[in-house]
């Protein structure tokens, strides 16, 4: 039996954008698909209350995405983002998932675990859903293994192609989660600067310019991250995993392939074996070429699994 746990609800499919949106139902189905393909088995998630949430929203965020939720069709949230009837069952589902996720590696029932959810969560602010994100998973996730666990340091690492301002607003002021982001930049949303460094010397953002390879990353995660995560010493890594920064996404111009991510993941859970006990948490962010997501996700997955073994 894998030491792998591999969580996801078939609400997270309910959540539906109009057509011809990046982030949309197929995302999922893909990734789903392809863990049949590769006998990689799922555990059905639980939903997530308010109180999970209000770990780092507040009710008044609650209260405006439910009074947005539309009885049919569609509401659009900003530019980007958009709400149908079936959203917040889904977006429920991926608080509870990371929640469970978090509690069962923390028990030991779990050497580390990955969730396929959707909506995807890194983009939303303490009071602003944004970049298709309704809730802060990554963070909820911390703050959960901090609050609930008693845990005295927790970092979130997040690679996906676009700036994790969500997770950066969201425990900019918490002095026990250490947030690294790297990102394309110039990129939206815009924010990832270097010298973004939260109110504790808490967050550490690592931009990478257009048009830069695995390579690139892998030099700048070796030079900043690592070195960075073992002063801190982390008792639990989160990681946000997009997979937009592959060569063939359409939403940005980095050149990664599949094997950078599965590089990345084994450095990580490196990393959490010396420091941690391996306790790591993983939640699916970006990536939208779907048959790129789907190959990427998968050695994701592989890699954690190879690393729990």
């Amino acid at each position: 039996m894998s030491k792998t746990l591999v969580l996801t609800h078939e609400a997270c499919l309910g959540h539906v954008t109009p057509e011809g949106h990046p982030e949309q139902v197929a995302r999922l189905d893909h990734i789903l698909h392809a863990f049949r393909a590769a006998d990689i088995a799922t555990k059905t998630a639980p939903e997530g209350d308010v109180e999970d949430v209000l770990l780092v929203h507040p009710q008044s965020h609650v209260e405006a995405l439910e009074a947005a939720l539309p009885h049919k069709s569609f509401h659009q949230i900003d530019g980007d983002t958009w709400m149908s009837p079936g959203s917040l069952t889904a977006a429920w589902r991926g608080v509870g998932a990371a929640r469970e996720a978090v509690d069962r590696v923390m028990t030991g029932d779990a050497q580390n675990a990955f969730c396929a959810i959707r909506p995807p969560g890194h983009h939303a602010e303490q009071t602003t859903p944004m970049g298709f994100c309704l809730f802060g998973n990554a963070a909820i996730a911390a703050k959960h293994a901090l609050e609930r666990h008693g845990l005295s340091r927790v970092a979130i690492v997040d690679f996906d192609v676009h700036h994790g301002n969500g997770t950066q607003a969201l425990l900019w002021d918490e002095p026990r989660a250490l947030v690294v982001t790297s990102q394309q930049m110039p990129l939206w949303p815009g924010t990832g600067e270097a010298s973004e460094a939260g109110a504790h010397g808490n967050v550490l953002n690592v931009p990478l310019p257009p048009g830069s390879d695995g390579a690139v990353m892998r030099a700048a995660y070796k030079a900043q991250v690592f070195p960075r995560l073992k002063a801190f010493v982390p008792e639990f890594i989160v990681i946000s995993a997009g997979f937009d920064a592959h060569s063939d996404d359409p939403l940005a111009q980095l050149n990664w392939v599949e094997e950078d991510f599965v590089w990345l993941t084994r450095e990580l859970c490196a990393l959490a074996n010396e420091m941690c006990a391996g306790r790591v948490v993983s939640l699916l962010e970006g990536g939208y070429d779907l048959a790129a997501l789907a190959r990427s996700v998968t050695a994701h997955v592989q890699a954690l699994q190879e690393a729990a073994e």
